[in-house]
């Protein structure tokens, strides 16, 4: 029988919790754009985040997916921390869509072109643009949501009853 007088008063580790979202945002929604690339709904290419460190024509061989895969892992961990260190306690859905639609801003309309990871959005088709936009819409989604769910639920928190 449970001892009645102690609390589950956990507390999520901010850093490990973030870790594992952020990985696990990546291998999901990293996984999705490459099945985007391969199926022509996106020219982008799915090791785009490293194009300045290696060549275009390794990025289209097998071992150039996994790369850049393994980037989008990366850079997804690195937006979770982002994101729970600075909009953890957000509620809701909202937050995770707008967050993953200023990543796209950030990728595809500003920075994208200025390091040419990414061509100028005039240069993309409506194809590449709204898969996209999509793809980090869900992808902010899923980082935002996470974090809300862990941070702002408090039935995880609360003391557990005796029924006598």
């Amino acid at each position: 029988m449970k001892n009645p007088k102690k609390r589950r008063n956990k507390r999520t580790n901010l850093w490990g919790f973030s870790i594992m979202i952020g990985f696990f945002a990546g291998l999901i929604w990293g996984a999705v754009k490459g099945l985007f690339y391969y199926l022509s709904f996106t020219t982008v290419l799915p090791g785009f985040l490293v194009e300045p460190f290696f060549k275009h024509s390794f990025l289209n061989t097998q071992p150039g997916y996994y790369v850049g895969w393994l980037s989008f892992i990366l850079f997804s961990i690195l937006a979770t921390l982002i994101y729970t260190l600075a909009f953890r306690k957000l509620r809701g859905p909202f937050p995770g869509l707008v967050y993953g639609i200023v990543w796209w801003m950030l990728i595809f309309v500003v920075f994208g072109p200025l390091t040419q990871i990414t061509e100028p959005e005039s240069q993309l088709s409506f194809d590449t643009l709204f898969s996209e936009f999509c793809l980090f819409l869900l992808w902010g989604l899923f980082i935002g949501y996470s974090a809300a769910e862990e941070f702002t639920d408090e039935r995880n928190r609360e003391p557990e009853r005796v029924l006598e």
